[in-house]
């Protein structure tokens, strides 16, 4: 089983919709099932709603699951394994103050070396640790740190290798009994039977505790690993949420369909043979192993461009786009303009607003009262002879007013697919400039 394991703290980013994508496809090219876990253990973070919405985005990508699960509902199995730990001396428990912790810290900093625990409460003796329990101090439960190397072949960077030192003795359990991110991480996937994780290597450090977790436990399943590279924004830097294209939600309010993000997304640190495809066409030709091991940079001009040839395969804009199936040719003329679907909204909205321009004010009175005061020619050809002829119009004073007659816009389609789209409603759209 493969699974998408995103955290409801806030919206969906789209280095974790990549993850979302990525494990779906080698879950379908694997013939194993998918699962989501919704990692809620950091209460004090989780925004209420945000699951729902999740799902509601991985339902629209059309990312398809066979369960989810909720990380909070296995929470008494998390204590359950952190127990065993410490029965056979795996894992001890640690009453260090958090001002104990923070000048530790703060020492190591000092010292310009990274922090690791001190290991001062691993070996308390047995009456010191009931003196502590009798008094009901506080404390968190410390796996024991490994005694050798952890090494794991990483599915996109290669063989991995971790010393003890970088594991280090970390918390499994919080004062509040809790479980850590790693700890119900490491118990949650030997409970859903696991093969492989692909994830963000944010998390490369991460494997390592895990990995020790269940070996500790006794599980001797090998889980297969795939850490990502980052996204970096335009800027070279990782795409934080200071950056708007960073966000799901944002490029789909943008007007950026799913199957184009979903597609671009595929495409980051990929080559093909083909650039333009579907979710369910990627599952063909995808190949985990051969994803670049650099980092990727976002390029919005590069998901207009596919955004674009998405939108070209789109037959029903009117109803995509809340408006009369009328208008539904004229919506595809307008959308060889655009490159998003706010694009083709926001131009077919300004057709039916008064121009504001002053330039070409006279022309634009002149041509409207020509056209609303005879019948429309069957052909454009007839139709401009007559305007020039009666208006003694020409060049651009004739077309940019006639242009801003029709679309509100001195530039843009063709004057004559216009007026063959147009000509049924023409005239009501001339009467509100």
């Amino acid at each position: 089983m493969l699974r998408f394991a995103p955290s409801p703290t806030g919206d969906m980013h789209i280095g974790n919709l990549r993850v979302a994508i990525f494990n779906y496809i080698v879950a379908k090219q694997k013939g194993e099932k998918y699962l989501i876990r919704i990692e809620d253990t950091d209460k004090q973070r989780n925004i209420e709603g945000k699951d729902k919405e999740i799902l509601e985005i991985l339902n629209l990508f059309g990312i398809e699951y066979d369960e989810v699960v909720y990380q909070s509902n296995n929470f008494h199995l998390h204590r359950e394994m952190a127990n065993k730990l410490l029965k056979e001396k795996k894992a001890f428990a640690c009453f260090c103050s958090e001002e104990d912790i923070k000048f530790e810290r703060e020492k190591a900093k000092i010292e310009k070396r990274p922090y690791r625990y001190s290991g001062k409460c691993e070996y308390l003796d047995e009456k010191t640790l009931r003196k502590y329990i009798a008094e009901n101090k506080e404390y968190v439960v410390r796996i024991k740190k490994p005694e050798n190397n952890i090494k794991f072949n990483d599915l996109i960077k290669g063989e991995m290798e971790f010393s003890p030192f970088e594991v280090d003795s970390f918390i499994i359990l919080r004062a509040d009994k809790t479980p850590t991110y790693n700890f119900a991480c490491a118990i949650d996937d030997m409970i859903y039977d696991i093969s492989l994780v692909i994830r963000g290597e944010d998390h490369l450090s991460n494997t390592p505790k895990q990995i020790h977790i269940r070996k500790l436990l006794g599980y001797d399943k090998e889980i297969e690993y795939a850490h990502l590279p980052i996204i970096l924004n335009e800027e070279g830097k990782k795409m934080s949420k200071r950056d708007n294209a960073s966000s799901v939600k944002w490029l789909l309010n943008e007007g950026f369909l799913p199957e184009a993000i979903a597609n671009y997304l595929i495409l980051l640190g990929n080559s093909f043979e083909k650039e333009i495809f579907t979710l369910e066409e990627a599952i063909d030709f995808f190949d985990l192993t051969k994803i670049s091991k650099a980092p990727a940079k976002f390029d919005i001009e590069k998901l207009k461009f596919i955004n674009k040839e998405h939108l070209k395969k789109i037959n029903n804009l009117s109803k995509i786009l809340g408006v009369n199936e009328i208008y539904e040719d004229l919506l595809k003329i307008l959308r060889d303009e655009s490159s998003t679907l706010k694009e083709i909204k926001e131009k077919f909205d300004k057709i039916f607003q008064r121009s504001g321009d002053e330039e070409f004010k006279n022309e634009r009175d002149i041509l409207k009262e020509e056209i609303l005061n005879s019948e429309l020619e069957e052909n454009y050809d007839d139709f401009k002879k007559r305007l020039m002829k009666n208006t003694s119009l020409k060049g651009k004073k004739l077309f940019m007013p006639l242009r801003e007659l029709l679309i509100n816009e001195k530039h843009g389609p063709e004057i004559k697919d216009l007026y063959d789209t147009m000509k049924p409603y023409l005239k009501e759209i001339i009467k509100r400039r």
